[in-house]
């Protein structure tokens, strides 16, 4: 769909926020059918560090019960290699390049009304400076649909959308900050979530507390803890896992906070049980963005490693920077241990996630349902995933500096181009899925094909 598309629905956006409140059903009313949901989020977390990817140098025992429990796609992607494009394409269904279009349409639509054009300059600095932390509040979010069939919703971990109301969520742990503690140290942990980073990192209680005050309800629990992203300071009892082990000190620490991670969600998973919510409970696992840390490579000492991920990593145009296992469960509906290798986009778990609770997929989501492929009555949907990046690695900056990058992976390839500095990678996903070995210069006729569907994907965005 074009740009020109979206920039109407925007205006749809802007009328259905502002004028449609969230149906209220008494909870005898609501179907039994309805499943609760929990996305679990993993933040900065390779994929191939979980036990049930074949790392037998990593315990997630948890994470592997999960996996054998539902369907396993190996070969799932994001759509950015940083985190907040990535967590508002789960809220959206749509890509980070539509986001940000029908964002700026939003932004200059109420540009134009009178309660803007009535501020003085200083307010509308302000104004202008503090808009796209709260632009989500006029996108049609999945806690927003849910909430027509009388789900309760919950905001833990991970958000960077100011306060967790702008997301369409009924309850939550972040809160906003004010413009006093934007300036003082912590502050870009204040934009990360706030509050809402100590779940899990703290406790769960957060969420155990929404659960007992939305009791009767269907619920949709955003789970996204700040693990195993740094700081690599998980406590003893996960350290002690792999300190004897015969690898790297920051192997150990990272691989600790992914332990901590795991057992956290083991803890959520027991209460669901005893609060006799799990067995009608769908469970959704998804990165944010990739990660780099093999058991014998050392990034202690390097900040620029250290902090994204080796080379390949965070802030990368690596195949290892967009993929993450993509998980669904749910006990008794979707049959168990059952491992697909197909192309999945994390934009295609919101389609799914209404599919499954049979509301019509809205138009303008990108992604698509894998409803039929999960219970084997359809094939993929997919033979490549596309996607851009805006920011890149770079000394000078840990946040990285501004880029124009693509990348394409099919079944056999992963294509990297970064258009800003006139770099181009090809790589044999087959024979070299760690992308180590550059083909691009043997390959200049696949190199100009795969160019150019990107350049055919760009028309389209």
């Amino acid at each position: 769909m074009k740009l020109s598309h979206y920039l109407k629905f925007s205006f749809f956006i802007l009328l259905f926020s502002c004028n449609q409140a969230p149906e209220q059903q008494l909870a005898e009313e609501l179907s039994e059918a309805l499943p609760n949901i929990v996305l679990l989020i993993g933040d900065d977390q390779g994929y191939p560090y979980f036990g049930f990817m074949g790392a037998d140098y990593i315990q997630t025992p948890n994470m592997d019960q999960l996996a054998a429990s539902g369907t396993l796609f190996t070969n799932g992607y994001v759509p950015d290699n940083h985190c907040r494009p990535s967590l508002q394409t789960l809220l959206t269904g749509i890509l980070p390049i539509q986001y940000k279009g029908i964002r700026d349409s939003i932004k200059e639509d109420k540009m134009k009304k009178e309660e803007y054009l009535s501020l003085s300059q200083e307010e509308k600095t302000e104004w202008d400076k503090n808009f796209d932390f709260h632009a989500m509040q006029y996108f049609e979010t999945l806690p927003k649909v849910l909430a027509q069939k009388g789900y309760a919703s919950f905001q833990g971990g991970k958000w960077w959308e100011y306060h967790f109301e702008n997301g369409g969520f009924t309850h939550g742990m972040t809160l906003g900050w004010t413009e006093e503690e934007r300036n003082q140290p912590g502050w870009f942990e204040e934009f990360m979530g706030g509050d809402g980073t100590d779940l899990a990192r703290v406790s769960n209680q957060a969420a155990y507390d929404f659960l007992e005050s939305t009791s009767g309800s269907p619920f949709f629990m955003w789970y996204a803890p700040s693990l195993p992203h740094y700081p690599f300071d998980a406590p003893e009892k996960y350290y002690n896992l792999y300190k004897d082990k015969e690898m790297t000190e920051s192997a150990k620490q990272y691989y600790a906070n992914c332990s901590w991670f795991d057992d956290a969600f083991g803890q959520l998973v027991e209460h669901l049980k005893e609060k006799d919510l799990f067995d009608n409970t769908l469970f959704i696992y998804v990165n944010d963005n990739g990660w780099e840390q093999n058991p014998d490579q050392e990034f202690v000492g390097d900040e620029m490693r250290y902090h994204n991920g080796g080379d390949k990593g965070k802030l990368s145009i690596y195949d290892q920077s967009f993929r993450s296992p993509i998980i669904f469960s749910w006990p008794g509906k979707i049959a168990p241990g059952v491992v697909k290798e197909d192309l999945v986009h994390s934009a295609d778990i919101p389609a799914t996630i209404l599919d499954f609770l049979e509301i019509p997929v809205p138009d303008h989501y990108f992604g698509k349902s894998y409803k039929g492929v999960i219970e084997g009555s359809a094939s993929s949907s997919r033979s490549e995933i596309l996607g851009n990046v805006t920011q890149i690695r770079w000394e000078g900056d840990m946040m990285g500096k501004n880029i124009e990058g693509y990348w394409l992976r099919n079944k056999d390839w992963f294509f990297q181009w970064n258009a800003t500095d006139d770099q181009k990678a090809l790589f044999d996903m087959n024979e070299d899925p760690f992308n180590d070995k550059d083909l691009s210069s043997e390959f200049p006729d696949l190199v100009a094909q795969l160019q150019n569907q990107i350049e055919d994907w760009k028309k389209t965005k």
